[in-house]
């Protein structure tokens, strides 16, 4: 019965509880997007918004990003800090690698 219990909380805290459809937060997203992308530009780099699926903002690091030690960090604390403070607290950023634009359900 505990495990049970353990694995129905661990399956509840996946699901997010986001009340917008991923059509509704494409635009919020791509104005957050371009509110940070001149922080990027100012050390070579910049971002491609891909697209929102799940509650997850699929981005594309470009320029003197890719491959930067930094870039977890950039993704992590700077643009889903912004989205969750902008537009919601459960929204999550996943990098996608050069070449898999057309195949996010992979990643």
């Amino acid at each position: 019965m505990i495990q049970k219990n353990f694995l129905l909380n661990r399956e509840q805290k996946r699901i997010k509880m986001i009340p917008f459809s991923d059509e509704e937060l494409l635009e919020p997203v791509k104005v957050v997007i371009d509110k940070v992308r001149p922080s990027l530009a100012l050390d070579g780099g910049d971002i491609d918004f891909i697209t929102v699926k799940n509650g997850a903002v699929y981005v594309q690091l470009k320029g003197a990003c890719i491959g930067c030690a930094s870039s977890g960090s950039t993704l992590k604390y700077g643009v889903e800090r912004q989205l969750r403070m902008d537009i919601h607290p459960e929204l999550t950023v996943v990098n996608v690698p050069v070449g898999m634009e057309n195949d996010i359900e992979n990643l």
